[in-house]
């Protein structure tokens, strides 16, 4: 019976140590890939073509994705904490006179928690490049959220939700 506490003392240790080890290493400015993205609600799509102002950094096909609680605020105008929308941009090749989805150049996110995230508006921003989880968001604050600055009115969200 000892034997058994002790083990259960060590075990609950261990995993504390754990735990705490992992929230030490996380930098405040994380925002974690979303894992199963494509079966969350799709909002939207659009295509960049040449010739638009973002189209060097953006141009390609972009599927919009939201989880529950960002569909929550895609009805509602704000968005609550926990809400992550996610965009997809792939390359679109010209093929048979049609636009088609080529690789996939980014995954982009953002993630709402409004304590961790002030000031950017209580949003998290990341890409991940290509089909791999190497992120490359250096400047959350510069490379993104100059831009959705803009966006205050409809809490720093630029796509809308198509009913």
């Amino acid at each position: 019976m000892i034997k058994k506490a002790i083990l259960l003392v060590g075990l609950v240790s261990l995993a504390v140590s754990i735990s705490i080890l992992n929230l030490a290493g996380e930098s405040k400015s994380t925002v974690p890939y979303p894992e199963g993205y494509r079966n969350w609600v799709h909002v939207k799509s659009m295509l960049i073509l040449q010739g638009h102002p973002l189209y060097d950094a953006f141009g390609g096909i972009h599927h919009i994705y939201a989880n529950s609680k960002a569909l929550t605020g895609y009805k509602t105008g704000k968005f609550p904490d926990g809400s992550v929308i996610v965009f997809d941009l792939l390359e679109a090749k010209f093929e048979n006179n049609t636009y088609v989805e080529g690789e996939r150049k980014v995954v982009g996110v953002m993630y709402k928690d409004s304590r961790k995230f002030k000031e950017t508006g209580g949003w998290g921003f990341e890409a991940f490049k290509g089909n791999t989880k190497e992120r490359v968001v250096k400047n959350a604050e510069q490379d993104c959220f100059s831009c959705h600055a803009s966006q205050e009115s409809t809490d720093f969200v630029f796509s809308q939700y198509r009913k």
